[in-house]
């Protein structure tokens, strides 16, 4: 990483620094700690965003839409989009090692879904934006000489762009593809927990000559720091957001002051229904991935399983043989499945909700603590995989989302019990279906309540289809033109001819 990004201290920490009009800037608002969640080992400090950053990021942001950007060709966008991914690519390495620092995931993850993925997305909403026709109608006039209407699809301005700490880099491009090649300019705020590669990104952008401005970096918490800031300032025009559905709705209501646009993916505790003429192989595999994928830690992951009774005291045995198959380590280690839990305080909360497992009457079938590991990692922020039965739908454990590598399996009869089940809940984001019998697979994908349904597969995304929740798991769609309407504004031109 080069110097200017990263300055070592004389501790031999990391400095992760804001990234504002082209330049990186200091600490003046003071810093917080970064640890490493595979040991617990401190590498680095955050420096802590407060007003003066964020106002200098939006100021920085206008002015780049009134000069070159916002004069910039979309054919030249685009070209420079393409140009971001291909340096992204080259310093591929550089980007796993951050990722991997911030998130402690395995190695394998990183090299063949987020940063692939990451990068890809610059170059697919490049070349879908040049592809958008627009609309135009011919209307009579009653001078019979007619007039035409046509659309422009202009940016929406400077769009504040508040990002999670699961998988920071693809979560931060599926926003950044998007709103760069509609023309936006953007104040990026990236969770505090994973400063690495959004600071690293800067280097990229003046690598391939984006104009200063267009892309900015401002780090630190929520509550009265830069995300607090960000969503408040009134020269923000759009905010989009993956995150919690608390801090969802609290940045709603900053947004409310301004009339500002907002687009959520927010929480989720999905379902996945199980029918007991399914391909058993296949169903087992994709739910040894849907649950503990990224250690649970995946928006779009199950922590609640229906399976059809006939095959239910089957599925149960084979899920857990496969979870305590699964290999913690750190993210270099050879063959390691799982990785740990984001910092210290998320580790308590999914231990909280083993303990009430517990305490509500589950059965254990797996897992249920922590465990045991070699000295060279014992300080992170590990959980075991962990499986239950026998709860009450109304259990904290099957309603709340815990975010861990978790989930809760329970027997059902009927179709109709099922999807009263499935949409027993206060969100509506994902569901994956397992069945053989593709009229019934469709049957009960249309009534389950949620955005995002998965038949005989899980995760398996089309960039260009809508993305986003229903119920409290979010408002908008992404993907394809979903995100350009987000994105863009629709002009009507009307011209009397």
């Amino acid at each position: 990483m080069a110097a200017n990004m990263n300055p070592q201290t004389q501790t031999g920490l990391t400095t992760f620094r804001h990234f504002i009009n082209g330049e990186y800037q200091g600490d003046s608002n003071g810093h917080f700690d970064k640890y490493r969640p595979s040991d617990g080992v401190l590498i680095g400090r955050v420096c802590e965003g407060g007003r003066e950053e964020i106002d200098a990021a939006v100021r920085a942001a206008r002015a780049a839409l009134k000069g070159e950007w916002g004069r910039m060709p979309s054919e030249r966008r685009a070209q420079l989009l393409h140009a971001v991914a291909d340096e992204i690519n080259r310093r591929f390495d550089e980007f796993v090692e951050a990722e991997m620092n911030d998130t402690g995931q395995p190695r394998s993850m990183m090299e063949h879904a987020f940063i692939p993925r990451g990068a890809a997305n610059f170059k697919i909403f490049a070349d879908l934006v040049k592809n958008v026709p627009a609309e135009a109608f011919r209307m009579d006039t009653p001078d019979g000489a007619g007039a035409m209407n046509y659309a422009l699809r202009v940016p929406k301005g400077v769009v504040g762009v508040i990002c999670p700490w699961n998988a920071p880099l693809l979560l931060m491009t599926w926003k950044l593809g998007p709103a760069l090649a509609c023309g936006n300019a953007v104040v990026v705020k990236p969770s505090e927990e994973s400063p690495g590669t959004a600071t690293l990104l800067g280097e990229v952008m003046n690598a391939v000559g984006i104009p200063p401005g267009v892309f900015n970096v401002v780090h630190g918490r929520g509550a009265d720091s830069a995300g607090q800031f960000l969503t408040e300032h009134d020269d923000v025009d759009a905010i989009t957001f993956t995150g919690e559905t608390r801090t969802g709705t609290a940045i709603m209501r900053a947004a409310a002051g301004g009339m500002r646009d907002v687009s959520f993916e927010l929480g989720g505790k999905n379902a996945g229904v199980v029918f007991a003429d399914c391909d058993f192989d296949k169903t087992i595999d994709s739910f040894v991935r849907s649950v503990f994928l990224n250690c649970g830690q995946v928006c779009l992951g199950t922590e609640r399983v229906y399976v059809e009774r006939p095959l239910f005291d089957r599925f149960v045995e084979a899920l857990k043989q496969r979870a305590e198959a699964l290999k913690c380590g750190g993210p270099n280690e050879p063959g390691v499945t799982l990785g740990p839990l984001i910092n210290a305080a998320q580790k308590q909360k999914v231990l909280s909700y083993y303990r009430k497992a517990v305490e509500d009457g589950a059965t254990v079938v797996t897992g249920g603590g922590e465990p045991d590991l070699p000295d060279t990692i014992s300080g992170g922020h590990w959980v075991q995989p962990t499986l239950w039965t026998g709860l009450a739908e109304d259990s904290a454990v099957v309603t709340d989302e815990i975010f861990g590598p978790c989930c809760h399996i329970a027997p059902f009869d009927s179709e109709d019990e099922v999807i009263e089940k499935a949409n027993n809940t206060r969100y509506g984001l994902a569901t994956t279906i397992w069945s053989q019998d593709i009229s019934r697979a469709n049957r009960v994908a249309a009534a389950i309540e949620v955005g995002i349904t998965w038949v005989n597969c899980w995760f398996l995304r089309d960039l260009r289809t809508p993305f986003g929740g229903s119920k409290q798991s979010g408002i908008g769609r992404e993907g394809g033109v979903h995100s350009l309407e987000f994105y863009s504004e629709l002009r009507n031109i009307c011209v009397k001819l």
